[in-house]
């Protein structure tokens, strides 16, 4: 059972069936059907700490606007500058290290690697970054992504991540959409 001092639950006749949560100064403030048995309950309240824990850290990492910055000076670098990028971490990547829409030019990476070397963080971004060159895993991407003198290390830290966690993670799996 959750037990907190900072969830308070507030009960609503006239709620059938939706489920609200805001944080105000610190405290969860949960918003649910009076009929709603505690069971179900409970199960939402986890679900929605979880989802406001997952956005404060995200919120947390992009804050300071270093992936951004660091991804511009490896477009420099590799790219001449020329390739055109929104980059953010995000969550709700479980099974990919990063991902890439080249037609947006979105880049998502997995906030998993927020804590690994800064050669591995590299990898992932130069990866993303050459899909917006090659949307694909083409001889000419590979090309692009192996000017990176740490790619074929990166690569296997990447793969033990993923075999450490019980995960078989392929050398073309980093994480494309």
């Amino acid at each position: 059972m959750v037990k907190d001092k900072n969830i308070i639950i507030i009960r609503s006749k006239k709620r059938k069936k939706t489920i609200q949560a805001k944080d105000i100064k610190g405290k969860i403030f949960v918003y649910l059907p009076a009929a709603m048995d505690k069971e179900r309950e409970q199960k939402y309240i986890r679900e929605i700490i979880k989802k406001m824990e997952e956005k404060k850290k995200r919120e947390k990492l992009n804050s300071n606007g270093l992936l951004t910055k660091r991804a511009e000076e490896l477009n420099r670098k590799y790219f001449d500058g020329k390739l055109k990028f929104e980059i953010k971490y995000v969550t709700n990547q479980k099974s990919k290290f990063g991902s890439c829409s080249p037609k947006s030019g979105k880049i998502r990476i997995s906030d998993r690697i927020s804590n690994m070397p800064r050669w591995v963080r590299d990898y992932v971004i130069i990866h993303e970054l050459a899909h917006l060159v090659h949307p694909n895993h083409s001889k000419e991407f590979w090309n692009l992504v192996n000017r990176y003198k740490y790619a074929e290390r990166a690569k296997g830290y990447l793969i033990a991540v993923g075999m450490a966690a019980d995960k078989k993670i392929e050398n073309n799996d980093i994480g494309d959409d």
